[in-house]
């Protein structure tokens, strides 16, 4: 994949090309693995390649709808899910789990897009937080999670691999 990454411009520019390199990163982790990879546990935990996208979509959601744009559960554009986004449905697949994480993105552009880098907001476990800071946060979020996607499918695919010889 290209990088979308920006090196020059204003530093509202560098950041969101930060975060929107790092979204891309993290659904590049996915895309192209079978509805049955997607969901495979390597791990104790719930964490799968589909669930590290459908986390992200909650985040998106919290952050930039709820947080910074102060929308109501019912205004944001899907569900808060009380888990953290980590339970994947038997119903939901891959390409739509990415396109509700690509549809939270667009709307998280669109809430960010009427503040100034200032603007802040009070976090019930952070405290106060500037837009800029969630910037921040939501790279360093994504690009882990990108780093968790890429070892689950590195773990995947080395697997298919032994299986085949």
């Amino acid at each position: 994949m290209t990088p979308i990454t920006r090196t020059t411009g204003t530093e509202r520019e560098l950041l969101e090309s930060a975060l929107d390199q790092a979204r891309a990163d993290l659904v590049g982790t996915v895309r192209g693995l079978s509805e049955t990879d997607a969901r495979r546990r390597l791990v104790p935990s719930l964490t799968t390649p589909i669930a590290l996208i459908k986390h992200a979509t909650f985040a998106e959601r919290m952050w930039f709808q709820r947080t910074l744009g102060r929308l109501a559960d019912a205004d944001c554009d899907g569900p808060l899910w009380p888990h953290g986004g980590f339970r994947v449905g038997e119903e939901e697949t891959v390409a739509g789990v990415i396109a509700e994480f690509e549809r939270a993105g667009a709307r998280a552009r669109s809430v960010a897009a009427g503040f100034g880098l200032e603007e802040t907001r009070e976090h019930p476990r952070r405290g106060v937080v500037s837009l800029r800071w969630m910037y921040l946060f939501m790279t360093a979020e994504f690009a882990r999670h990108a780093g968790h996607g890429d070892i689950l499918r590195e773990q995947i695919e080395a697997g298919r691999d032994s299986s085949a010889t």
